[in-house]
């Protein structure tokens, strides 16, 4: 008999299954504006990632210090704290499209230092530092801009989509990255790998020229103190948003073990060190992949909190394991827990923050999902310099489990955050103020 007769035909509820847990890609298909955004993040990501692994890389191999590769994530810290705040003012008071470009100058400037400083005979370590203090500082102003630009070019109901194709944007490219950085830096030298880098910002830059100019609405003020104390203001009177940006802040700072990648890799082999980079992003892309359950799914600060306890748990994993495949497994479901509370709380951000104040918000999330890894490389390494490797990373993610239980006792709203009642409120809010501007217009 024929293949066609004896094949079973596929119920129609399977294919519907099938076909709302797959990655949807309509936000590509529908906007031009955003397709070619993506695209060029797409590839500058991916030479962002490679100089992510060899940046840390080289100053392991420079001094041989876990101590000073966690001090790294300071020095990138003050910088993004200082700018992050000045970035969302700016985001909400000039073109976003064009602050982004200048931001990636800043990255390609610091790229163009890593690589004159890598040629060197003996390359200086506090030139290392510096590039990712300017690195950290253009990131500042880069992220508020590209977040507050995306809801801009679709409407709001494909959030829940966009933010699993910035997942997918980042899984995909801190596997490739990371995977090849390690050997590229060990085999060609860091110069090899900051070049790629570089380059990458060139086609990005040409993406973000084709894209439209989209003005800022008249109800943005100048960049300010008194328009960040807006901002301030707004995410405090939000306790669903105050908790998506302390439970992430309690989940990298105890749980985020990067900064010892290096010294645990060299126990397995020095090249796994990109695997374990990697790692962190093939359970974000299955997730991705299969993110279509997530429209469905309501009780988005539920979500998030045992995401946070997965992730945590998945840490304790990784710091007690001694096979590298176990290890590697481990960080693959860190990954995908952290990948799923990434989706919700992007999506609680891009559907219920007014336009008016989503530069100045993207500051505040920012400092809340930077801060943590930043800060929490330097607890790592200082953790680890005075009591082991397997200790800083298992009490790290133990602290983690139990830091996302107090929080969730504390900010009963974000637990029981219901996403039906944000997009209301949101529309509410701008239908409030249409009024208002109608109101001072007609006066």
């Amino acid at each position: 008999m024929s293949e066609s007769k004896t094949s079973p035909h596929v119920p129609g509820w399977l294919r519907r299954l099938l076909g709302s847990a797959t990655l949807d890609f309509t936000p590509l298909r529908v906007s031009r504006d955003y397709r070619l955004l993506f695209i060029g993040q797409l590839v500058s990501a991916f030479g962002y990632a490679i100089t992510y692994v060899a940046l840390p890389w080289q100053v392991y191999q420079l001094t041989k210090s876990t101590l000073l590769v966690g001090l790294l994530g300071l020095t990138e810290f003050v910088p993004m704290l200082a700018l992050a705040f000045v970035g969302g003012a700016l985001a909400d008071a000039v073109d976003r499209r064009r602050l982004i470009l200048w931001a990636e100058a800043g990255l390609a400037l610091s790229c163009s230092a890593l690589i004159a400083n890598a040629l060197l005979p003996e390359p200086r370590v506090w030139v290392l530092f510096c590039a990712a203090a300017l690195t950290a500082g253009s990131n500042a102003l880069h992220r508020p801009a590209l977040e507050s630009l995306t809801p801009q070019l679709l409407p709001a109901e494909h959030m829940p989509a966009v933010a699993a194709l910035s997942s997918f944007r980042f899984s995909f490219t801190f596997i490739v990255g990371p995977a090849i950085a390690g050997v590229i830096a060990e085999t060609f030298g860091a110069a090899t790998a900051y070049g790629i880098d570089l380059a990458t910002y060139a086609v990005s830059i040409a993406t973000l020229l084709l894209i439209r100019s989209i003005p800022t609405t008249g109800a943005s003020p100048r960049p300010s103190l008194r328009s960040v104390a807006e901002g301030l203001r707004y995410a405090r009177s939000r306790p669903e948003l105050l908790g998506t940006y302390l439970i992430d802040i309690n989940a990298m700072f105890f749980g985020m073990p990067i900064a010892l990648f290096p010294a645990i890799a060299a126990s397995f082999g020095g090249a796994s060190v990109g695997l374990f980079y990697s790692m962190l992003a093939v359970g974000p892309l299955l997730v991705t992949l299969t993110s279509g359950w997530t429209n469905r799914v309501q009780r988005h600060g539920l979500g998030v909190t045992w995401a946070v306890v997965a992730w945590g748990l998945a840490i304790v994993g990784f710091g007690l394991a001694t096979n590298l495949w176990v290890a590697l497994a481990f960080l693959g479901l860190a990954g995908a827990a952290d990948c799923v509370s990434g989706l919700f709380r992007m999506t609680m951000w891009n559907q219920t923050i007014p336009d008016r104040l989503r530069g100045r918000l993207a500051g505040i999330e920012m400092v809340s999902y930077t801060s943590g890894p930043y800060l929490g490389n330097a607890e790592a390494g200082l953790v680890a310099s005075a009591f082991g490797l397997r200790t800083s990373v298992v009490s790290g993610g133990i602290l983690c489990v139990a830091g996302a239980a107090v929080l969730a006792l504390l900010l009963p709203k974000f637990i029981h955050y219901d996403a039906r009642e944000g997009l209301a409120g949101k529309r509410e809010e701008e239908e409030a103020l249409k009024a208002e501007e109608a109101t001072h217009a007609n006066g």
